[in-house]
C-alpha cells in the first residue's frame, strides 16, 4: 500500500467550479499572483543554438521542496516500483536524474534527465472529473518519464502509457483537506519541445520544433494537435460536448465554461508570458524574461511571492539551456532553486552534474537512492538573478 490519502471529497461529474481546490485555494482572487508557469524557446526563437526550458513552481509557502540526483540503475525482472500512492511495474534500467520535488511524495514538480531531456507540470480542471481514488499523481507521472524517456518524445509516450493503465489521481498536498487536478506537462529535450494536456486518461499533444511556448495552469492546445489519444473526439462527442462536425479544438470542448478562479488568474499570466516571449524571440534576454517578469499582474508585486502567509509561493525555480547534438552528458547548464520561499531573493544553483559526481546517498521517500547536489547558493558555482 501507499501513503495515506487524505478523505477524499465527492464530486459530481461536469462539476464546473473551483472542486477540490478547498476553501483557501478557492479565495483566491484573480489578482492574488500566482507562478506555477512553464515555458521553452527553440531556436531560431532562441538567440543562442540551444533550446531553453524553465518553469516556476507554486507550492505551499510551508512545504519543502528537495533537489536531488538520483543516479542511474539497473532493476531486477519483475520488481515493483512504490510511488506516491500506488505501486507500478519497473523496468529494468532506469536514466539519472535531477528532481526538484516536494519532500513528502515520490514524484517530482520537474528535472531533468542525463539525456537532456526537461520536463515541467501544471496543474488544470477539465469537464473531466478528477480522480478521487489512490493513481499517480502527475507528479509521479513527471518523474516516471525522466527515468524511462530519452527524448522528449519518448516521456511523453512513457506518461500516455501510464496514464492509460494507472490514471491519475489523488491529492496533491500533504493536508486534510484533498487538493486534486489533472495535469499538462512540457517536455523538452536538445531539439524540441512536446505539450501534452490531460484530461483523465484522455490528452492531446502538441510538437513544437521551433518558436517559443509557456503553459500556466490552463489547456492551451486547441487545434493544433500533433498527437492525441485514440477516443479524445468520440468521447467529446458522447457527451456532448462536440457535435462531431468542423474543427475540433481540445482547449475550447474540454475546459470548463467556468473556471476555477485559480485557473481564471492563469489566463493573464499565459497571455503576458506569451507576449513576452514573443517581444523577446532571437534575443539573449528571452530566458530572463520568463524568470523575471511573465508572472507579474501588478507592477508592483514580486511576481513570484503572493501576499498572504498561507497562499502557494514559488517554492522552486529550474531555468535550463540544452546544446544540441549527441555529445557530452545531458546536464549543461540546469540552473535550480533549492528554496521554500521568497524565491526572488535567492540566487540560482549552478549544477555542473556529470558522469565522476557521487556523492554520498541521502534517503529518498521513494525508497530509491537518492545524491543531494553539490555546491550551496554560496558557493563559487552559485549564479545570481
Amino acid at each position: 500500500m501507499g501513503r495515506t490519502r487524505p478523505e477524499a471529497v465527492e464530486v459530481a461529474a461536469g462539476t464546473e467550479l473551483g472542486f477540490l481546490e478547498g476553501e483557501r485555494m478557492a479565495s483566491l482572487t484573480p489578482d492574488t499572483p500566482c507562478s506555477c508557469d512553464c515555458f521553452v524557446s527553440v531556436p531560431p526563437a532562441s538567440a543562442i543554438p540551444a533550446v531553453i526550458f524553465a518553469k516556476n513552481s507554486d507550492r505551499p509557502r510551508d512545504e519543502v521542496q528537495e533537489v536531488v540526483f538520483v543516479p542511474a540503475a539497473m532493476h531486477s525482472p519483475g520488481s515493483r516500483l512504490q510511488c506516491t500512492y500506488i505501486e507500478v511495474e519497473q523496468v529494468s534500467k532506469t536514466h539519472a536524474v535531477i528532481l526538484s520535488r516536494p519532500s513528502w511524495l515520490w514524484g517530482a514538480e520537474m528535472g531533468a534527465n542525463e539525456h537532456g531531456v526537461c520536463i515541467g507540470n501544471e496543474a488544470v480542471w477539465t469537464k473531466e472529473p478528477v480522480g478521487e481514488g489512490e493513481a499517480l499523481l502527475g507528479m509521479d507521472l513527471l518523474r516516471l518519464a525522466l527515468e524511462r524517456g530519452s527524448s522528449a518524445q519518448e516521456a511523453l509516450h512513457v506518461i500516455t502509457g501510464l496514464l492509460e493503465r494507472y490514471g491519475q489521481g489523488g491529492s496533491c498536498r500533504e493536508d486534510p483537506t484533498p487538493f486534486c487536478y489533472h495535469n499538462t506537462f512540457l517536455l523538452a529535450d536538445r531539439t524540441e519541445a512536446w505539450v501534452l494536456e490531460t484530461a483523465g486518461r484522455l490528452w492531446a499533444a502538441q510538437r513544437i520544433r521551433e518558436g517559443a511556448r509557456n503553459i500556466s495552469n490552463q489547456l492551451s492546445i486547441g487545434t493544433d494537435i500533433s498527437a492525441e489519444h485514440p477516443e479524445l473526439r468520440a468521447h467529446a462527442q458522447t457527451q456532448g460536448w462536440w457535435d462531431g462536425q468542423g474543427t475540433f479544438d481540445f482547449a475550447q470542448v474540454f475546459s470548463l465554461t467556468q473556471q476555477p478562479v485559480r485557473m481564471e488568474a492563469a489566463k493573464a499570466r499565459f497571455r503576458i508570458g506569451r507576449e513576452l516571449l514573443g517581444q523577446e524571440q532571437g534575443t539573449r534576454r528571452v530566458a530572463s524574461v520568463w524568470i523575471l517578469e511573465a508572472s507579474a499582474l501588478q507592477p508592483a508585486w514580486c511576481p513570484f511571492c503572493p501576499g498572504t502567509p498561507h497562499s502557494p509561493a514559488s517554492t522552486s525555480s529550474q531555468p535550463r539551456q540544452t546544446p544540441p547534438g549527441e555529445g557530452g552528458d545531458g546536464w549543461e547548464r540546469v540552473l535550480l532553486r533549492r528554496l521554500r520561499d521568497m524565491m526572488c531573493l535567492h540566487p540560482y544553483i549552478r549544477v555542473p552534474l556529470g558522469p565522476c559526481s557521487d556523492p554520498a546517498p541521502i534517503p529518498d521517500s521513494g525508497g530509491s537512492p537518492a545524491h543531494p547536489l553539490p555546491g550551496t547558493p554560496d558557493s563559487p558555482g552559485a549564479d545570481g538573478e
